[in-house]
C-alpha cells in the first residue's frame, strides 16, 4: 500500500492524491488523481495551493441541493470543467438529513450501511460514476473528484477506478480507509454536526459522530455485496449499470498507469 500525506489545507477535508498503487502493468500515476470533500470553506491559501496542482477537471458528486447550500470556491483564473449531475444524487445524504435516533452509534452505523446499499442501485450515481470514469479517460491533466465529505460517494468512485486499473482489493480498501487518518476531520465536523444537532434538538454522542463522519470496512463491503447481487460481480455491475466497456478500461489504463 502507498500512503500519501495530504497537503496542508485548512478548510478542505480529506484531500489527497490517490495514485501510487501497484496496478496491472505498472503503478497508478501520481499527480493526476485527487480527491477531497467539498471546497465551500477553502481559504485563500487553500485556493493558492490548489492552483499549483494544475487541476483541469472537477467531478462534483453532490446533488443540486448540496451544491446550492455549499457552493465550492475556485481559485481566480481557474478555467477547467466542473462535471455535476442535473438532479439529486442522494435521496438522503447522511450529513444533511438525520433521523431522531441518531444519537446511538448503532443507528448511525445502520444508516451509513443503508447509504452504501442504495448507492449501487441509484441511477444518478450510476450515471455520475460513468461520467467520472469517462472524464478521467478523455480529459488531459489532473482531476479532482469530491462530494460533501469526500468519503462515501468519493470513496466508492476512487475504489471503482482502482479496481478497473488492476489495483488489488486489499489496496482498494486501504485507500478507502485512509479517510480515517485525515487530519482535517474538524472541518467536516464543523460543516455537518452543528446542523444535525440543531435539527435533533440535542447533542450527538461521540460514537455516533464517528460512525457518520468516518468510514468502516463494512461500508465498502456492503456496496460491493449489493453491486454483486445485482449483476453477479462488480465487473458485471460496472458493465451493465455504469457502462464501462473494454475500450473505456483500455483508455483509463493508457492514461493513468505507467
Amino acid at each position: 500500500m502507498i500512503e500519501t500525506g495530504p497537503p496542508t489545507f485548512e478548510g478542505i477535508h480529506n484531500f489527497r492524491d490517490y495514485g501510487g498503487y501497484r496496478a496491472e502493468g505498472g503503478h497508478v500515476r501520481r499527480g493526476l488523481l485527487y480527491r477531497s470533500g467539498q471546497h465551500v470553506a477553502a481559504t485563500d491559501a487553500d485556493l493558492a495551493g490548489l492552483a499549483r496542482l494544475g487541476i483541469r477537471t472537477v467531478i462534483d458528486l453532490r446533488g443540486i441541493r448540496e451544491r446550492e447550500i455549499n457552493p465550492c470556491r475556485r481559485h481566480e483564473g481557474w478555467a477547467g470543467e466542473v462535471i455535476a449531475h442535473a438532479g439529486e444524487t442522494s435521496s438522503s445524504p447522511p450529513h444533511m438529513d438525520i433521523g431522531p435516533d441518531v444519537t446511538t452509534a448503532r443507528y448511525a452505523r445502520d444508516r451509513m450501511l443503508a447509504v452504501y446499499t442504495r448507492m449501487p442501485q441509484n441511477p444518478a450515481m450510476q450515471a455520475m460514476f460513468g461520467r467520472y470514469l469517462n472524464a478521467l479517460a478523455d480529459r488531459p491533466g489532473a482531476s479532482l473528484v469530491h462530494c460533501f465529505a469526500g468519503k462515501d460517494r468519493t470513496g466508492v468512485a476512487a475504489m471503482l477506478l482502482l479496481h478497473i486499473l488492476g489495483v488489488s482489493r486489499e489496496d482498494q480498501f486501504a485507500e478507502f480507509l485512509l479517510t480515517n487518518k485525515a487530519p482535517t476531520l474538524g472541518v467536516l465536523r464543523a460543516q455537518s454536526v452543528p446542523g444535525i444537532e440543531a435539527r435533533l434538538g440535542r447533542t450527538l454522542d461521540e460514537d455516533a459522530i464517528r460512525a457518520l463522519l468516518e468510514v468502516h470496512e463494512d461500508y465498502l463491503a456492503r456496496f460491493l455485496e449489493t453491486a454483486e447481487s445485482l449483476e453477479g460481480s462488480i465487473d458485471g455491475w460496472l458493465d451493465r449499470s455504469v457502462g464501462v466497456t473494454d475500450d473505456l478500461r483500455d483508455r483509463l489504463r493508457r492514461q493513468l498507469v505507467d
